[in-house]
Parts: structure tokens; C-alpha cells; sequence
């Protein structure tokens, strides 16, 4: 049986479907585009069906599960609205499936931007999980919603608190007994547009990233996380903060671990 591909792009204020040709997509797609408007608009681009979801709802996560449960694919791949895929993009994906059927989920590779990974095929452990962006994520949708895994809604742009939801969802699928590999074929270039939730390496973005690892992995691995991070990307952020202030910050996140707390609320 043939597998089917649809591309999940998430966006926000969008008039048209212009990002179609804008990223060179040229397979079905789910437009989630977050504005002031409720409505769905249907429609073919070349050879590809296209529906756009315009939602008022707020959140990257929020976003992430709306275009899963509006795809109807076998494979879905997801997308942000600074992406420019390659010629060929739907093939190469749909033949690594083919190639590596007990694959719930495949990193991809994106062109010019540095891989953490050797260039083959690799199986990912928990660790490797740290080294994924959203960009790089396919996933078996089958897979997922028989495991009842989808997108944290707490954790995202949107939320107030910092990324790290592709780690959270990577990691809830690891629990759940998915099967993730990195296979290196190049899909798309990633522009560098301003990001809607990083305003620098500032106190807030540590407290952040201690508060979002300790929800994803506990209080004594998101301890020793923090130290690995701030000790070995200090190149990255010593214009801003200093170590010390940085690691005071990230702690004060994990300690107060506020993510969890609001997560019991939800309950």
C-alpha cells in the first residue's frame, strides 16, 4: 500500500495560502493559521489538496495538535512558515518509511544547519532527543494516536514557558515504546526569522529551561542537565549572563518547577 504524506505547517496572520509556493511544497498540507478569524478554506495548489485552518486560538502546541487531528496521512511531517523544502522532499521521506518499517518517527536533516549526528541511519536513544528540532520531526500518525501521545500544551511558543515541547513530545514517545531514528537526507532550508518566544539569554530564558526540563525529566536528571548546559554552552550566552547567573537561574526554574504545578491544576 502506498504511504501518504501531509506536511503539518503552523503559522500565525496569514491572508492567503502564498507560504505554499513560498516553501515549495508540493504535497498535501495542513495549515494551522492562528489569527482573528474562525474558518477552513479548502483548495489545489498544482497537484497538492491544501486546508487551511484559521483558528483564534493561541500556542505552537495548540497548533501542533490541530493540524494532527485534521490530517488524514499516513506520515506527517512537521513545519513552521521559515522553511523552504527541497526538490523531491515528499520522496525521499516516504522511502525512509519504506526502508525502516518499524519506524515510528524519523529525524530529518536540514540543509546548512550543523547535525548532531554522524551521516547514516541511527537509531535515538533518550539523550539524542536533546539534539532534535521541530523542524527535523515525521512521525506515523497511526502511531502516535494509538499511544495517545500529542503535543504538550503547556510547553511551546504561546505559553509563557519557553520551548522544549518537540523534547517533551519526543520523550513521551520514547516512553511509550516508539521507535525514532535519524536518517540524514536533506528536506528543506530553515530561515532565521526572529523568534516568537526567544528574547535572549536572559534570566527568564534559564529559569525557563530549568522549569521545562524538570517537568520532562524529573528533578535530579533536569539537575544534571543544567549543569552540561550552562557549563558547555557558555560560548552561546557569556555576552548576555554570567555563568554563575545563568546557573542561579536555571535552578530557580527547577526548584520552583512551576510547569508541574500547573499541569496539577489542569487535573
Amino acid at each position: 500500500m502506498e504511504l501518504k504524506l501531509n506536511i503539518l505547517l503552523s503559522c500565525m496572520h496569514q491572508n492567503d495560502m502564498s507560504l505554499i509556493e513560498a516553501s515549495n511544497i508540493k504535497s498535501d498540507t495542513v495549515i494551522i493559521n492562528q489569527c482573528d478569524e474562525q474558518k477552513t478554506v479548502c483548495d489545489i495548489i498544482g497537484n497538492s489538496k491544501i486546508k487551511m485552518i484559521c483558528t483564534t486560538e493561541r500556542g505552537l502546541s495548540k497548533s501542533r495538535n490541530m493540524a494532527i487531528k485534521n490530517s488524514n496521512a499516513d506520515i506527517c511531517l512537521l513545519c513552521d512558515d521559515d522553511e523552504v523544502f527541497e526538490d523531491g522532499y515528499e520522496q525521499k521521506i516516504l522511502k525512509a518509511y519504506k526502508a525502516i518499517q518499524d519506524a515510528d518517527i524519523i529525524a530529518l536533516k536540514m540543509k546548512d544547519m550543523p547535525s548532531h549526528f554522524p551521516d547514516k541511519v541511527k537509531r535515538l536513544g533518550t539523550l539524542d532527543l536533546f539534539h532534535i528540532s521541530s523542524w527535523q520531526i515525521s512521525f506515523r500518525r497511526n502511531s502516535i494516536l494509538k499511544k495517545g501521545v500529542l503535543f504538550d500544551e503547556l510547553l511551546g511558543a504561546g505559553t509563557g514557558n519557553g520551548a522544549e515541547e518537540e523534547l517533551k513530545f519526543l520523550t513521551d514517545c520514547k516512553k511509550a515504546g516508539m521507535k525514532i531514528y535519524y536518517v540524514p537526507i536533506t528536506i528543506a532550508t530553515a530561515a532565521q526569522k526572529k523568534s516568537t518566544w526567544f528574547s535572549g539569554f536572559d534570566e527568564k530564558f534559564f529559569e525557563n529551561r530549568g522549569a521545562s526540563t524538570r517537568y520532562i525529566l524529573g528533578f535530579f536528571p533536569a539537575s544534571l542537565y543544567a549543569l552540561y548546559y550552562v557549563l558547555t554552552k557558555r560560548d552561546l550566552y557569556k555576552k548576555y549572563i554570567s555563568i554563575h547567573s545563568a546557573l542561579k537561574s536555571t535552578f530557580r526554574g527547577i526548584l520552583h518547577n512551576k510547569i508541574t504545578k500547573q499541569k496539577r491544576k489542569l487535573k
